[in-house]
């Protein structure tokens, strides 16, 4: 799927070279040599990218929605611990008040 992409080889012959001034002749580099990819590269339609776009945003949705819920789950959480501590302080006044 991430294949890498390598630029294609030069093929243009090389510069022409000056004479020699030594009869010792200059060592040629080899050319790299590319392995092939055995797996099959993926090319996107752009039905495919329009499905590949319209999943992703689904799936931000659905994300947003859940994280969404339970901070309001939190929220109502913490509201009704506040008002029993409320009420409670509240009855424990009205207690000793009674005394």
């Amino acid at each position: 799927m991430f294949t890498p992409k390598y630029p294609p080889q030069d093929t243009a012959p090389p510069p022409a070279e000056p004479a020699p001034q030594t009869s010792v002749p200059a060592p040629v580099a080899p050319a790299p040599v590319v392995p092939a990819s055995s797996r099959p590269t993926v090319q996107l339609t752009p039905g495919s990218a329009l499905a590949l776009a319209a999943g992703g945003g689904a799936v931000v949705l659905v994300v947003g929605a859940v994280l969404v819920s339970m901070l309001l789950a939190v929220a109502i959480t913490g509201v009704s611990v506040a008002v029993v501590a409320i009420v409670l302080r509240l009855l424990v006044k009205d207690l000793q008040k009674g005394r």
